[in-house]
């Protein structure tokens, strides 16, 4: 060993090198099937990954950090361990392998994780804040879906490790939205199947067409697995075998048959050993061991339905050009390549942009892909670098290729792999992702109605019971939707199946409170689903609605929870609200809760669970937060709490008058939420900013004497009569001309837009040329000469 110079082995001391990789796999059909939960058989992994360092004591003895990849069963709030787990998943496995950490990590949910981890992990061993990092990830889904059927003993992984732990969270901000949640997209399959049309769409290839070419695509991949001693489904399989539908390969989503999309039901597992040169000298590891990362990168693509075109992956050609220029390379340079595979689309991107043909005599996979190999999760590009690793070990000099992918193609992390030293060079991906981030979104549109053309769709399940159809839409002016396809249109969906290519054809397009919804035409969607009459019902579920000459009376009534509002009640309270606009003869309303208790304490949690409180109209929380115009007065009548939703609601009122035991607050933040429906915005428009955030971030009540001192309230009335003292306010307002009224609240909606003062006092006069023509102001006039009370007609 030579130090000259600093240098050790020629290389400098401080740069990252892979020294070891490791895979386990077990299948429910092996002779030697154990049931292993991911610890054990993550241990595997790392025990395999140490002994190929060939110091496999010296190794563990020197960890100083263990990063695991999440497993499924703690990838979303929805995700969940049927069998328990460790608490501490890289404890777990230090326990069992021999390693004592100073720091544990589980990393953010994706599919990029295990690439990521090592670009990290590299930049962290080469700043010296690292020597040597085990990274590990393991998925045991075939066993505890064999477990769920079976009826004997079932296993129970449950462990308490304790100790340090660093939990990164999900982090799927931006892989799934609202609007996704709402139409049900929150399945990788329709979600690629969505992106794949749109490919299939601008490449002008029929469906035949490009289902030979996906299928062209994986078949090679089916050969590498049925050679891989831990691939899952090790079977070549011919093109025709994977793309021509049948009873055991029926189309899930358009145009995915079953064998083209990835394969989670496996137990497998793998790990990855980084070390500095000079821990992996002292601990007596071959050099011949030594794998350089030449070139890495990660970036982050836009939101789904943000993105440009649909049919591209920028942030995926972005990283992985990225890595090559680093690397100084390109692709003819590659000798060997691991393309993430869960879907065609997410190869295509990358060979597409590289140049590469499905039948490239270097492979695209090492493994034999996600559908092949096997899908373990978010862990599947752990055994792509294990494989790449080995591949450029057996080929000293050459280069491999791993791309790592997450979410809908949402973030890819690459790395270029060689066992020829290279310096570690420092990440550029910070600014490819501010190049990245410059792209100009798609605008989107929550709630449309009317003519759309379709941008992309999918069918899920044809030819059974359960089928069901997903469009991606644009309105007139170009803002994109997402939207169900209406059920009982058999005409659309033989267009959706149909020989023809249905994006770019219109179709008629209405929102629910629950979700949109897509026909073939206007009057398809007025026969299934038939727009709302305007006016009052005989009757309401949730409501007691009053008129009293101009005045309306409206009344939540659910007291047994506190007025809490549930999707009906905020579909009965938008359809008031729109007949008490449209009525010309009624001039001022009242909101109030029914009993003594609460206004409103918010969303109904209980009652909204199966859609995740999500179902409001386009007029949002009461039929009111979101509602750009509310031309005539509205007086909230708050007579107990206005928690959460409540005071949201009673902030997009006119005025606001309180019960002298009412209170005020938005609690959201200590059950995981956010005011999200006008509570962040309007409140600290209404009372003093630093007032609001202090409500905001802690959840503070404010009592009636504090919200009148801080001006959210107008008024204050004696316990019990806050009712008496809204109908008051009320006939104070009615004694004004309501052409007056309206034309006030006109302009002052218009100047809380207008952040120029002058601007909006100027903008203000034009108001006078509606209300001087008005038979109120000459009758009002007139009634102040006569000295009478005035008779308006509000017109």
């Amino acid at each position: 060993m030579s130090t000259a110079a600093g240098l050790i082995h020629g290389v400098d001391p401080s740069t990252p090198v892979i020294v070891g990789v490791g895979q386990a796999a077990e299948r429910l059909d092996d002779a030697d099937y154990a049931a292993l939960g991911e610890a054990d058989l993550a241990a595997r992994a790392v025990s395999a990954s140490f002994a190929d360092t060939g110091a496999p004591a010296a190794v563990a003895a020197g960890v100083d950090v263990v990063a695991a990849v999440r497993s499924f069963e703690k990838s979303s709030p929805a995700s969940h361990s049927p069998f328990g787990r460790p608490d501490n998943m890289p404890r777990a496995v230090a326990a069992r392998t021999g390693m004592d950490p100073a720091r544990a990590i589980e990393e953010v949910t994706g599919g990029q994780s295990p690439q990521h981890l090592v670009n990290e992990f590299g930049a962290e061993i080469a700043a010296g804040r690292a020597e040597t990092v085990v990274l590990l990830g393991a998925e045991v889904m075939s066993t505890v879906r064999h477990a769920l059927t079976s009826t004997g003993a079932h296993p129970d992984y449950t462990e308490n490790v304790g100790g340090q732990l660093e939990d990164r969270g999900f982090g799927i901000a931006g892989m799934i939205s609202v609007d996704e949640v709402k139409h049900g997209l929150v399945q990788p399959t329709p979600q690629y199947a969505l992106l794949e049309n749109a490919r299939r769409h601008a490449r002008g290839e029929s469906r035949e067409e490009y289902a030979r070419g996906m299928g062209q695509l994986f078949a090679p991949l089916t050969d590498v697995a049925a050679r891989n001693p831990f691939a899952a489904a090790p079977r070549a399989m011919t093109p025709a075998e994977l793309t021509t539908p049948g009873d055991d390969n029926r189309v899930v989503a358009v145009p995915y048959t079953r064998r083209l999309i990835a394969r989670d039901h496996v137990n497998q597992a793998a790990a990855v050993v980084l070390m500095s040169v000079r821990a992996a000298t002292a601990a007596g590891v071959d050099p011949a061991k030594w794998v350089f990362l030449h070139g890495h990168a990660d970036a982050v693509e836009l939101p789904l339905m943000a993105r440009p075109d649909l049919a591209q992956a920028p942030a995926s050609v972005a990283a992985v050009r990225a890595a090559l220029d680093m690397a100084g390379a390109d692709a003819d340079d590659l000798a060997a390549f691991d393309l993430y595979s869960c879907f065609p689309i997410a190869v295509s991107v990358v060979a597409d942009a590289l140049g590469l043909a499905a039948d490239d005599p270097r492979g695209l996979s090492a493994t034999g892909g996600l559908p092949y190999f096997g899908g373990p999760g978010n862990n599947y590009s752990m055994h792509g670098i294990a494989e790449i690793v080995a591949r450029v070990r057996r080929e000293p000099g050459t280069l491999g290729l791993v791309t790592a992918n997450g979410g809908m193609l949402s973030k890819l992390s690459a790395g270029i792999y060689s066992t020829t030293p290279a310096p570690w060079r420092p990440p550029t991906s910070p600014q490819l992702q501010a190049e990245l981030d410059r792209a100009e979104r798609v605008p989107l549109c929550r709630f449309p109605d009317g003519p759309a053309v379709i941008e992309s769709y999918t069918v899920l399940d044809p030819g059974t019971d359960r089928v069901s159809g997903l469009v991606i839409g644009r309105t007139s002016d170009g803002a994109r939707f997402l939207a169900a396809a209406e059920p009982g249109d058999p005409a659309l969906f033989e267009r959706l199946l149909g020989a023809d290519d249905p994006i770019g054809t219109t179709v008629w397009a209405r929102s629910t409170p629950a979700r949109n919804f897509v026909t073939v035409d206007e009057a398809t969607m007025d026969r299934l689903r038939p727009r709302r009459t305007v006016g009052f019902a005989d009757e309401y579920d949730d409501l007691v609605v009053r008129r009293d000459g101009h005045l309306l009376e409206v009344t939540i009534n659910r007291p047994e929870s506190r007025n809490a509002l549930s999707a009906r009640t905020n579909d009965e309270l938008d359809a008031v609200f729109d007949a008490y606009f449209a009525d010309p003869d009624l001039w001022v309303a009242i909101l109030t809760g029914a009993g003594d208790k609460a206004f409103s304490s918010g969303n109904d949690l209980a009652a909204s669970a199966g859609t995740g409180g999500l179902a409001t109209p386009a007029n949002g929380f009461g039929g009111l937060t979101s509602r750009r115009r509310k031309p005539k007065p509205i007086i909230a009548a708050v007579n107990g709490y206005a928690l959460g939703g409540g005071l949201e609601v009673a902030l997009a009122c006119h005025v606001i008058v309180a019960d002298e035991a009412a209170s005020f607050g938005l609690p959201e933040v200590k059950v995981g939420l956010v005011a999200a429906a006008g509570g962040l915005v309007r409140l600290p428009r209404v009372i003093p900013p630093a007032v609001a955030r202090d409500m905001i971030l802690t959840g503070r009540k404010l009592s009636a004497e504090q919200a009148l001192d801080y001006g959210l309230v107008s008024r204050i009335a004696p316990r019990g009569g806050v009712l008496d003292v809204a109908r008051a306010v009320a006939a104070e307002i009615l004694a004004a001309s309501p052409t007056s009224v309206q034309a006030s609240i006109a302009v002052m909606t218009d100047a809380d837009a207008n952040a120029d003062t002058v601007g909006a006092v100027t903008d203000s006069l034009s108001i006078l040329d509606r209300v001087l023509v008005s038979s109120d102001t000459r009758e009002g006039i007139t009634a102040f000469l006569q000295k009478r009370e005035p008779r308006w007609t509000g017109r």
